[in-house]
């Protein structure tokens, strides 16, 4: 039984806060709600840090907007709470309630739900440690039209020496986003892999690699006075130089998603992405 809800929005959207506001109201008088600090101004409301909600014993965390929003939550949470996305974007993979679907969907959930969990990835640039990536890790160059040269270690082991406009280093949740753009293979979310895409790599014979999830990925870049930066599920970024190392392993504690619909991970590629 549920009973201490969070509430998050993409506050720069104002049918989000919207959505919001009503999801609260819809709420309040069932259980505890606690919003977080954008959508609490917005509203006139106290707020809560996400990443504070855990210690108060929250159940779940619902977060209206798009795909940005969920990840944005997730990434605030060192022991990801269960998210429930409502969708106020446009193809919204993480998010698989409607807008007008949101408070029947809620009141259908209240008395339990199910959980999936998707692994993420602790990222260091040198000893320095990144917020975890649910989707991926993005090393892109820092200026447009400059290509990057990269060496990729796969647990002490030379992977890969290429020139490329960038690297994207994805979990199964994220081969469907930029990877899978780039390039790179859906991944069924139940296949223990972490995916290695270039980006339009100046060599004929660089593709895609899938490597086992539990495996180290070092990343050093080989062109000197070249600037790039770090991107991490496209919500935390941060230069690096030829001298950084960066480091991706499984992370410890999964992200976690509310699960809604049971028709599966094929059928949502198919409705969402053809």
């Amino acid at each position: 039984m549920i009973k201490k809800v969070g509430v998050v929005s993409r506050c720069d959207k104002p049918g989000a806060v919207g959505i919001a506001k009503e999801i609260i109201e819809h709420l309040r008088e069932k259980l505890d709600v606690f919003v977080d600090p954008g959508t609490a101004v917005e509203l006139g409301m106290e707020g809560l840090p996400v990443g504070r909600m855990r210690q108060e014993s929250v159940d779940l965390i619902i977060a209206v907007g798009g795909d940005g929003t969920v990840l944005r939550a997730i990434q605030h949470m060192d022991d990801p709470l269960p998210v429930m996305g409502v969708n106020m974007g446009t193809v919204g993979f993480l998010v698989d309630v409607d807008a007008e679907e949101a408070l029947h969907t809620i009141d259908s959930i209240l008395t339990g739900f199910q959980v999936d969990e998707r692994f993420r990835l602790d990222v260091w640039i040198n000893d320095a440690k990144l917020p975890p990536a649910t989707n991926e890790v993005v090393i892109i160059t820092a200026h447009p039209a400059k290509i990057l040269g990269y060496k990729v270690w796969v647990d002490d082991r030379k992977l890969e020496e290429l020139r490329a406009d960038g690297l994207v280093i994805a979990t199964p949740t994220g081969s469907t986003a930029y990877a899978m753009s780039a390039g790179g293979p859906i991944v069924d979310p139940r296949v223990d892999a972490t995916v290695v895409v270039p980006l339009a790599p100046f060599k004929l014979s660089s593709r895609p690699w899938a490597i086992p999830g539990q495996s180290s990925i070092k990343v050093e870049l080989l062109l000197p006075d070249k600037e790039a930066v770090v991107v991490v599920d496209g919500q935390y970024s941060q230069g690096i130089s030829s001298n950084d190392v960066i480091r991706i392993e499984k992370a410890a504690n999964p992200a976690r998603f509310v699960r809604i619909k049971d028709n599966g991970f094929y059928d949502k590629v198919k409705s969402k992405l053809y």
